[in-house]
């Protein structure tokens, strides 16, 4: 049996702009060892490659084939439901990029389906005529429901909360596709051609990383390397399979892998 890894980026790999220390190794290391994994970022606005070019100012050389987003997820979501269909686009390269590659034409007008991503590049009259779409008929997809993290001079005002201004202007519930969404996790532990029982997930966010992990009986591993605590475990209904200060503490082969 082969065992592959799904590896959360911001809070485990980097801090915004900054390594986590060690992280480097562990990922070399991976590389090394022919260990399959996939960073999986629920951060829809960067392309596969533009993620590779960041990992490799920080020190890190991966491959495009070592990247899934919440963007790559929901092109291949609606490739599948809709082959050949159209969307209007709130959203940045990765999301436009991956709608394309997947046969989803982006239209102006009377779309299939509304898909909201990060950015900053949408005005508020782009958001007015994507509610009045919706309101006629066009299904409203959101790559993820990430929350701002309420800092002062954060440079946007966060996917949660478009959408759910959205939502509130529609009355209409958007359709997840990222993390903790069983469309992404699926799809990612595929585009590494694993099975469930080979799968581990490696995050920092119990919300996201562990609790999809968790609903698709894949095993976790928390890092407190980035949001998380152990003082917030007593929250949640669910646990990892293991905690540790950050992945430079990973020890391979994990005790669940046969």
């Amino acid at each position: 049996m082969k065992n592959g890894l799904l590896i959360d980026m911001d809070g485990v790999i980097y801090s915004g702009e900054q390594l986590i220390q060690g992280a480097d190794r562990f990922i070399n290391d991976l590389v090394k060892s022919d260990i399959p994994f996939a960073f999986m970022t629920n951060n829809s606005q960067r392309t596969s490659l533009e993620v590779v070019r960041k990992l490799k100012r920080l020190g890190i050389t991966v491959e495009t084939r070592h990247v899934y987003t919440s963007a790559m997820a929901t092109g291949k979501f609606l490739g599948d439901q809709s082959p050949n269909g159209t969307a209007y686009v709130l959203g940045e390269g990765g999301l436009l990029t991956s709608l394309h590659e997947n046969g989803i034409t982006l239209v102006d007008s009377d779309p299939e389906f509304v898909v909201l991503g990060e950015g900053r590049n949408f005005t508020l009259e782009m958001v007015q005529r994507a509610v009045d779409m919706i309101l006629a008929g066009a299904k409203f997809i959101t790559t993820n429901r990430d929350p701002s993290p309420k800092k002062p001079g954060w440079n946007n005002l966060g996917i949660a909360a478009t959408t759910a201004m959205i939502e509130e202007a529609t009355g209409r519930k958007a359709f997840v596709t990222g993390k903790p969404s069983p469309v992404m996790m699926r799809s990612a532990r595929k585009f590494l051609g694993l099975e469930t029982a080979e799968t581990t997930v490696i995050g920092d966010t119990m919300e996201t990383d562990i609790q999809g992990g968790v609903q698709m009986g894949y095993k976790t591993i928390l890092v407190l390397s980035g949001i998380a605590s152990k003082e917030q475990l007593s929250y949640h209904a669910f646990k990892p399979d293991m905690i540790t200060s950050s992945v430079d503490k990973i020890i391979f082969p994990l005790k669940w892998w046969k």
